[in-house]
């Protein structure tokens, strides 16, 4: 395998490098050094992909440097450190680490690069805690072409181990970006955009509303739902019309289908 770079290697767990990578997996480190970690072969190699700003990639001295990297560019580019199983298992999040990790610089995409690119279908998140629920909402986002998601004050860090991991590398191919949607949306709303809010005391189904046009779907969180403050700016609130006898749906789900019907509304499907 080609790299331009010198290899350098760690041991100890004790290395002020290593302790640094460790802090990464904590909110409190990652916001101090404005870095986060990702892990796994598939992650790090989308994230290359993507160009992302991979600083560094660390990997596993006893299995080698991963193979099939030559032709990412960016692999070349970025410092290599071979470290020992207890170094991994320091830095890693899961049970049973891959291998390879790497660390990542944050991006610092606003609210005034958001609203200056295309806008036409976004989501936008207000307060949802679980991790699981967010990866999955940015795979739907992905996966229907959205065109942004935006993280409301009080929505789990995009960056927890948990939530890199659930979205399964459809981090790297849209928009996120965090605000305070008390100053994003009234911006979003003068330039043309629709807010559509869910609610269970809706009236208004979602197959029966328009969301061909400019359109920001808004879910809340998994308890609450949308906050009173963000559902006042709404210009209609609809519900996803249920025939059998379950209360709700999850936050993802409802996201996954809500992403769905404004994808088929806009391929001809209304």
């Amino acid at each position: 395998m080609k790299m331009k770079n010198i290899h350098i290697q760690i041991m100890s767990v004790q290395n002020a490098r290593v302790k640094e990578w460790a802090q990464l997996l904590e909110r409190r480190g990652r916001d101090k050094q404005g870095k986060y970690l990702i892990e796994g072969y598939h992650l790090v190699e989308e994230a290359l992909r993507a160009g992302a700003m991979v600083e560094t990639i660390v990997y596993s001295l006893e299995k080698g440097a991963p193979a099939g990297w030559d032709d990412l560019d960016q692999a070349s580019s970025v410092e290599w450190v071979g470290v020992s199983p207890a170094v991994l298992e320091k830095c890693s999040d899961t049970q049973t680490p891959q291998g390879v990790l790497a660390i990542v610089a944050r991006p610092q995409l606003g609210i005034d690069e958001l609203l200056a690119g295309e806008h036409d279908l976004v989501v936008v998140l207000d307060g949802v805690q679980d991790p699981g629920n967010l990866g999955t909402i940015i795979r739907s986002a992905d996966a229907v072409g959205a065109n942004a998601v935006v993280l409301g004050r009080g929505t789990v860090d995009l960056y927890n181990p948990k939530t890199i991991r659930s979205t399964m590398g459809s981090m790297y191919h849209l928009p996120i970006v965090e605000a305070d949607l008390g100053v994003l949306l009234p911006l979003a709303h003068e330039r043309g955009v629709r807010l559509v809010t869910t609610s269970l005391q809706a009236e208004r189904s979602c197959y029966d509303t328009d969301l061909r046009q400019p359109t920001w779907l808004i879910l809340g969180n998994e308890g609450k739902g949308v906050s009173p403050e963000v559902a006042a700016q709404s210009d209609v609130q609809v519900i996803i019309p249920m025939q059998g006898k379950a209360e709700s749906l999850n936050v993802a789900m409802a996201a996954t289908v809500l992403l769905f019907e404004a994808s088929r509304q806009r391929l001809g499907g209304m």
